[in-house]
């Protein structure tokens, strides 16, 4: 949340990608903003990584990714996105999880609230891979990308962080708000010819 003459602004109620819309007349790309999302970055402490698995393990009965993978499910997720670093989502059904989530893992990691940093959009449809090869740099095929990866990478030289929820497949992306109508540009203009529609 910010503060914006007095008030305060929640901006994880406020589109990210406010000009999406269909594109073409196909449907190889289906597109769903995830609105409402609490988002919290978690760096574990010197020493302390087998404690917050531990404290993770306890408090969320997630298993704390070593490396880029993810655990958990829509309700909340742990994204390893770095050495000793984490992005982790929650669906923000439970006021104030970014809060709770840094008293949990006092003493064992750093924990900086996202929230309103970034927009999530949930990608998927017949030709996701094909779009998403226009500015990816990495193989996002099964074999190469499995369901539970996590790519911190870029996108057309924007910045991302790109999940993979299922074999569908389904694939979740994490962009800068900052940054989100330029990437929704890339996408609609990558998606055109295969055709995009909002779910």
């Amino acid at each position: 949340m910010r503060k914006e003459y007095g008030c305060v602004l929640d901006l994880t109620q406020i589109s990210a990608f406010a000009g999406l819309r269909p594109v073409g007349s196909g449907r190889g790309l289906i597109v769903r903003e995830r609105i409402g999302l609490a988002l919290a970055t978690v760096m574990v402490r010197k020493g302390r990584t087998a404690a917050l698995a531990a404290a993770v393990k306890e408090q969320f009965d997630i298993a704390l990714p070593a490396g880029p993978h993810g655990s958990g499910s829509d309700s909340t997720s742990f994204l390893g996105t770095g050495p000793g670093r984490w992005l982790v989502t929650h669906d923000a059904r439970t006021p104030g999880f970014v809060d709770s989530l840094s008293r949990k893992l006092e003493g064992l990691a750093s924990v900086v609230d996202q929230s309103d940093a970034y927009g999530v959009l949930r990608l998927s449809g017949p030709s996701i891979l094909e779009v998403l090869a226009k500015g990816v740099a990495i193989d996002l095929s099964a074999p190469a990308f499995p369901a539970g990866s996590v790519a911190a990478t870029v996108v057309a030289h924007i910045g991302v962080t790109l999940w993979k929820v299922d074999e569908t497949p389904t694939i979740h992306v994490a962009v800068a708000r900052s940054y989100a109508g330029s990437f929704l540009h890339w996408l609609e203009t990558s998606a055109a010819i295969y055709g995009m529609i909002m779910e």
